[in-house]
């Protein structure tokens, strides 16, 4: 069914949205040609009431909305336009024409995992010249699952040592890895977060609840042999480097 610009003298309203972070930027009005410039332009265009003419939000400031998804309501007069900012969205300055902040730094630790996680899908879907995500995604469902070992193993070998800062980095390296290859896999950090509930419990004794998982003998191997090299670098500095060398033809196998 075609958009009905009919209940308001050629316009309707447009609701832009982050498509990201999912917070409410701005309403602003189209008619037919600024709607059909947005498609065709993939910058959010408005009509301006006041000044009577089209204008691409951000010509002036820089700060454009790239689009990334038009969506119409149930009675065909008003859009949702899902899109990227480059900046603040409102003239005053503010991320919002709501005040509301619109800074991924400014979320709690647990938000800003998700954030990044619609980062990455972002990327996955929009492909971007340059970004180490994209090239990630172009190497493959193998490379990528290697590329998570590498980091677990990496993090290892920063446990040893007493450099918190270095502990971090390879830490955080490994949950970003660990959230592309959830993307690569089709699988939302939600279905991970769920399955950790579900093993949680708050019994008398305080143990965590763990489902009983059958492996094949193939899995139990990997499994196991991952697990002697986490042992080792507890134990025995030597025998970790040297189960380092191993992993590496471990890594190759897997990835053949």
């Amino acid at each position: 069914m075609a958009l009905d610009f009919t209940k308001m003298d050629g316009l309707i309203p447009a609701i832009v949205q982050d498509a990201v972070t999912r917070r409410v930027l701005m309403l602003g009005y189209m008619n037919e040609e600024s709607l059909k410039l947005t498609r065709d332009r993939g910058l959010v265009t408005f009509w301006s009431r006041s000044r009577q003419k089209l204008w691409t939000k951000g010509e002036t400031s820089g700060n454009y909305l790239t689009v990334r998804e038009i969506i119409e309501d149930c009675d065909h007069d008003t859009l949702l336009i899902k899109a990227l900012p480059s900046g603040p969205v409102c003239h005053t300055g503010s991320d919002t024409c709501f005040s509301e902040v619109n800074d991924p730094a400014e979320v709690t630790s647990s938000e800003f995992l998700f954030y990044l996680e619609e980062v990455i899908k972002d990327r996955r879907e929009y492909p971007q010249e340059g970004s180490y995500t994209n090239h990630l995604f172009s190497r493959g469902l193998n490379k990528i699952a290697q590329k998570v070992g590498e980091e677990a193993v990496e993090l290892i070998i920063e446990s040893k040592d007493d450099n918190k800062n270095l502990f971090l980095g390879e830490a955080a390296d490994l949950m970003y890895h660990f959230l592309v290859l959830l993307a690569v896999k089709n699988v939302p950090l939600s279905e991970v977060i769920d399955v950790l509930k579900g093993r949680h419990s708050r019994s008398d004794t305080g143990c965590i609840a763990r489902p009983e998982h059958e492996l094949l003998p193939e899995q139990n191997n990997a499994f196991l042999f991952l697990g002697g090299i986490v042992i080792a670098c507890f134990l025995d500095h030597s025998l970790f480097v040297s189960s380092m060398h191993e992993s590496k033809a471990f890594f190759r196998l897997a990835n053949a």
